[in-house]
C-alpha cells in the first residue's frame, strides 16, 4: 500500500462570481460556435455571429477569444480527445486479427463521430488556420504510431515496417474522408469503401513484400 502523504493540502480557493460568469460565458461562446459550425457551416461561424448566437456583445467575445481560430482550436481539442478515446476503446472479444480489422477499428469510430458531430467535420476538413491544421496532423500522427505498434505487436506486418508507411496511410485516409464529406454531408459511402480498400491495400503490399523476401 502507498504511504499516506504528510504534505499539508492547501484548501482550494472558492470560485468567485466573476470567475463563474467568465467560465459560463466562455462555455456559451464555444457552444454557440459549435452550433453555427454544425448548422450553417464553417464560413458562418464568425466571432460576430458567435457572439450574437450566444447573446454576448462581440467586444466581450474578444475578451475571451481574440480570434475565431482560438475558438476553433479549443473546439477541435475537445473533439480530438473524444475521438482518441473512442478509437482506443476496443470492445472485449473484438481484438483485431487482420489488417482489415485494424482499419475498421480506426475508420468506423471516425466515421460515426464525424456523422454525429458536423461541427467537427467542418473544422477538420474546412478549418483554414495553421493551428487547426497542426491539431489534425498531431492527431493523425499519434493514431498512426498507436496503430503501427499494434500491427507489429500482432504480427500483422513485418517487424521492420517503417512508421512512415502507417503515417502516410493515415494522411491518405484523411484526404479520402475529406472527399467523402465533400460529396455528402453524411460522408459518401462509396468513397469511404474506396478509402478502406486503398489504405488496406497499401499496407498489405508491405506484408506481401515481406513474405516474398522470406521465401
Amino acid at each position: 500500500m502507498f504511504e499516506k502523504s504528510l504534505t499539508v493540502q492547501t484548501p482550494s480557493r472558492p470560485v468567485g462570481a466573476t470567475q463563474r460568469r467568465g467560465i459560463a460565458r466562455r462555455r456559451a461562446i464555444l457552444d454557440a460556435a459549435e452550433a453555427l459550425l454544425g448548422g450553417q457551416g464553417y464560413e458562418a461561424a464568425t466571432l460576430k455571429a458567435i457572439g450574437e448566437r450566444a447573446g454576448i456583445p462581440v467586444a466581450s467575445v474578444y475578451h475571451y477569444f481574440s480570434h475565431r481560430h482560438q475558438v476553433e482550436a479549443e473546439l477541435l481539442r475537445r473533439h480530438a480527445h473524444e475521438l482518441d478515446t473512442r478509437i482506443g476503446a476496443t470492445p472485449a472479444g473484438k481484438r483485431p486479427r487482420t489488417l482489415s480489422d485494424v482499419a475498421d477499428a480506426v475508420i468506423d469510430p471516425l466515421l460515426d463521430y464525424f456523422r454525429g458531430h458536423p461541427s467537427c467535420t467542418e473544422l477538420w476538413f474546412k478549418g483554414s488556420s495553421e493551428t487547426v491544421g497542426a491539431h489534425v496532423r498531431a492527431f493523425d500522427e499519434a493514431q498512426a504510431e498507436r496503430v503501427w505498434k499494434l500491427l507489429v505487436a500482432r504480427d500483422l506486418v513485418p517487424t521492420d515496417l517503417p512508421l512512415l508507411v502507417v503515417q502516410l496511410a493515415f494522411e491518405v485516409g484523411n484526404r479520402l474522408f475529406e472527399a467523402a464529406f465533400r460529396r455528402s454531408p453524411e460522408g459518401n459511402d462509396a468513397t469511404i469503401r474506396e478509402a478502406r480498400r486503398i489504405v488496406i491495400a497499401y499496407v498489405e503490399s508491405y506484408v506481401t513484400e515481406g513474405r516474398a523476401g522470406r521465401d
